[in-house]
């Protein structure tokens, strides 16, 4: 997948990207498709009908053993070993002082065998920490990064279940949201996912990178009937947005914790000892001292990362990420505030070049998929 040392990753798809006339810009280390023809466009079809997009950048971890559990429960803020076959967790690594390392899915695929997929980004610090964690405890588990190996495609949206029927035989409606089942799609081996980063109904392919331009092709051509269009970066972005899902470089980091960020009920404290827990429990007795809070503009201007937030005339913060919304029409952004001054409803304002913009504070997340 590499060019050579210093130079650009490449997924197994990039010349499928360069075909379609992809505009590729760089991102955590790999060439990759940040538009086709328009973000706006690309956004409000996963909205409305379904979107493809390639995410082989991402990270597969398998971790198989024993003791694959009890590592799993130390290394990660969830619960793994509640899982059931089949099942998924949203989970996150963090450090003893409860920094966030990575935020990530945790699938269990067998009583012993789970992936751990992580962002592209921290790969290789889920490795370290992973690795040094397992010395630590000297648990009965191996760690296998499949990353290179691994291919991910992933039809979003609402017509993500029709289109993907044409092309397996597994009951669809047996995958319930975070669950996978091994089968076959388009006569290619895969692990089928219903995960996803958009808001929207969909599903995540998992392959062998050999095999990742045939099931590209096969879920591309199927869905020219479902309105499918591929979709690049700039569109996922819009979308979690939209959805209130954090993400890391901008929600989550290092100084952040899951208490301030909305996610401690990710945290699961009763389960026994595991990386940064007495940190963890004394930040959720105190109160955790920020707050992740959704903003809509009330003034004419579309906040964006790095922006500081104000409040009854001094900075108190900043945005996290921020846009204007292709499905509301709304400009909003996330934002990290003392956690004093959150409350619906409650003003601030957004410095945007140097003037203030009114915003008032509402609730996250800023969409919800409509409900059968």
């Amino acid at each position: 997948m590499s060019d050579g040392a210093g130079t650009l990753l490449r997924t197994p798809l990039h010349e499928r990207h360069r075909e379609l006339g992809a505009k590729l810009v760089p991102f955590a280390g790999y060439e990759m498709p940040v538009q086709y023809t328009s973000i706006i466009e690309e956004h409000r079809t996963v909205r409305t009908a379904v979107g493809l997009f390639d995410l082989s950048h991402m990270g597969e971890i398998e971790v198989r053993g024993d003791e694959a559990v009890a590592f799993l429960r130390y290394a990660l803020v969830s619960d793994p070993g509640a899982l059931t076959i089949g099942q998924a967790q949203y989970s996150m690594a963090c450090q003893d002082d409860g920094g966030i390392i990575d935020d990530l899915i945790c699938y269990r695929l067998d009583d012993d065998r789970f992936w751990v997929v992580c962002n592209a980004s921290n790969r290789a610090a889920v490795m370290a920490q992973l690795q040094e964690l397992l010395a630590r405890g000297d648990f009965g588990a191996t760690i296998d990064d499949r990353s290179e190996r691994t291919a991910l495609v992933a039809p979003q949206g609402p017509n993500a279940a029709a289109l993907l029927a044409e092309l397996t035989d597994l009951d669809l409606d047996a995958i319930g949201n975070y669950r996978s089942a091994p089968g076959v799609v388009a006569g290619v081996d895969c692990l089928v996912a219903r995960t996803g980063y958009t808001g929207e109904d969909g599903f995540e392919l998992f392959c062998d990178a050999k095999r990742a331009v045939a099931v590209w092709r096969a879920v591309s051509d199927a869905g020219e009937r479902h309105g499918l269009r591929p979709c690049g970066l700039g569109a996922r972005d819009t979308l979690r947005l939209e959805a209130g899902m954090p993400l890391y470089g901008n929600e989550l980091t290092r100084d952040t914790n899951p208490f301030e960020v909305n996610l401690g009920r990710v945290v699961k404290l009763e389960k026994g000892e595991f990386v940064g827990r007495a940190a963890l429990q004394a930040i959720q007795r105190a109160g955790p001292a920020r707050k992740l809070i959704g903003l809509e503009m009330r003034e004419h201007a579309i906040p964006r990362a790095g922006y500081p937030v104000r409040a009854e005339g001094r900075e108190v913060g900043h945005v996290t990420s921020g846009t204007l919304s292709p499905t509301l029409g709304t400009k909003i952004a996330m934002a990290l505030v003392p956690a004093e001054l959150a409350g619906i409803g409650n003003a601030f304002e957004v410095v945007v070049r140097d003037r203030p913009y009114r915003a008032e504070q509402v609730k996250l997340p800023f969409y919800k998929r409509p409900r059968d």
